[in-house]
């Protein structure tokens, strides 16, 4: 299909999903991605797996709130796992005489960052910041728990050079053991993907961006990424636990309890269904 028709189709697709209830909606948002019809009463694949979770909305809003997680990660890990917060709040502050460079999140999104480096154009920041308060992504994703967490405003130093960003370090953890490592490169430019095992020998799982085609050193404190990904991940059947390893120390990122809101097809299928299995088993020992 050529790509401006395909963009008319998709805004269309995406108008008719708006109206419908939430499960119709992510039935068909998932036959459109998977291309299949997925199962949500019970599910097998990891995908259906966050579709699921979904639906049940679970009290996460503590974890994935950008500013209120790092109070579970301090009483859990330690202050030192934590990247500085310069400011937080529910809106920009009058006073912004924060050292560059620096960045600007909001803390009920995924996504939404803005990158300053140089002498900020508020006028311009101010709009972004204001839409991406008022952006419902509860709704836009489907993932319902997010409709817990209150709009804000986090500022943070941006950690290494300054200039580019630091590899995205995301661990899938399953009941708090950690199964695989996911490595994005590249995010602001042209984003790529690699995977690895916890011994890291790189895997062939392929998920919605291209392979990251060089090589990816084996990071120097990737026990002690492992540890930190367990014990944040020890609560949960399933979580993706994203740290950075900046200046020989490791720092929190997030926590995902849906990557890719379970709308971006992993390769191989074996994976989905592995992945599934993990959770599922994960979710029975915890009763």
């Amino acid at each position: 299909m050529p790509r401006p028709l395909k963009e008319v189709v998709d805004r269309g697709f995406n108008v008719l999903l708006r109206g419908l209830p939430l499960e119709a909606r992510l039935k068909l948002a998932y036959l459109k991605c998977h291309q299949h019809w997925p199962d949500f009463r019970e599910p097998k694949r990891f995908s259906e797996m966050c579709q699921s979770l979904k639906l049940a909305h679970p009290d996460l809003g503590r974890y994935i709130d950008k500013i209120a997680v790092k109070q579970f990660v301090r009483d859990r890990i330690g202050e030192h796992y934590l990247i500085p917060t310069l400011y937080a709040g529910r809106s920009l502050p009058k006073v912004r005489d924060w050292p560059m460079p620096f960045v600007i999140k909001t803390s009920h999104t995924s996504g939404g960052n803005i990158f300053v480096r140089e002498k900020p154009d508020w006028a311009k920041i101010e709009q972004q910041v204001t839409a991406f308060l008022a952006f419902d992504y509860s709704h836009a994703s489907g993932e319902t728990f997010y409709s817990d967490v209150p709009p804000g405003v986090l500022v943070e130093p941006l950690m290494g050079d300054g200039m580019t960003l630091p590899l995205d370090y995301k661990i899938f953890t399953f009941g708090g053991v950690p199964k695989a490592i996911q490595v994005d490169t590249d995010r602001e430019h042209a984003h790529k993907r690699a995977f690895f095992d916890t011994a890291w020998n790189r895997i062939g799982i392929h998920c919605l961006y291209p392979d990251e085609p060089g090589t990816i050193e084996r990071p120097s404190n990737l026990e002690e990424m492992l540890m930190v990904a367990s014990a944040l991940g020890r609560d949960f059947p399933f979580v993706r636990v994203d740290l950075y390893e900046i200046g020989g120390a490791v720092y929190f990122g997030e926590l995902s309890f849906c990557p890719e809101a379970g709308m971006a097809r992993i390769e191989p299928e074996e994976v989905e269904f592995e992945w599934g299995a993990l959770w599922r088993a994960a979710a029975q020992s915890k009763g």
